[in-house]
């Protein structure tokens, strides 16, 4: 995360904007008043996608599931059928 206060996000607000969507990496800006954090809208959609797929329990056993499969129990990817 790549931290910064309002100041210099104020200075450098497209460079940072720019660096954020190219790396979909999150910027912390302070201000005396706390912290805001700004993220790419690809990583926004992917926290949102985790959360939505997350809320539905047997799609979240499933995801836990296949975490916890040894590759070695894993079929070759050009064996899968589509």
């Amino acid at each position: 995360m790549f931290n910064t206060n309002v100041t210099n996000f104020r200075k450098n607000i497209f460079g940072i904007l720019e660096q954020t969507i190219k790396y979909n990496e999150p910027v912390n800006i302070s201000t005396k008043d706390g912290n805001a954090v700004i993220l790419s809208e690809e990583e926004y959609n992917n926290i949102v996608e985790t959360l939505y797929l997350s809320s539905m329990p047997a799609t979240k056993a499933d995801i836990i599931e296949g975490l916890n499969t040894s590759l070695d129990d894993c079929i070759p990817e050009a064996e899968v059928e589509w």
